[in-house]
């Protein structure tokens, strides 16, 4: 059975944590951080079937950018490798 690597992004919105997987343009939400987190998963595992019910799963990785070499055991998709979020600071005049 192969793998697939994905990367997510969880952030704050008020009151709320939205989820986001990049590389299937999936997204959530929760109201916790680790409820946004298991939201997430569950819609990319209903991403996964559907995709895979329809016929297009294939398609659908290839076109996001997924290896899909038979002797490979991971799928890593090329466009994302690393991420990094930091906060930078930078001045505007008044609005």
């Amino acid at each position: 059975m192969k793998t697939i690597e994905l990367t997510s992004e969880i952030w704050q919105e008020g009151n709320m944590y939205t989820a986001y997987c990049h590389e299937l343009d999936v997204a959530t939400a929760g109201r916790t951080f680790d409820e946004a987190r298991k939201n997430l998963a569950e819609a990319i595992e209903i991403f996964f079937e559907e995709t895979k019910r329809m016929g297009t799963l294939r398609q659908l990785l290839e076109e996001a950018g997924f290896s899909l070499e038979a002797n490979d055991s991971a799928l890593i998709s090329p466009r994302v490798k690393f991420c990094s979020f930091e906060k930078l600071s930078f001045p505007i005049s008044e609005l």
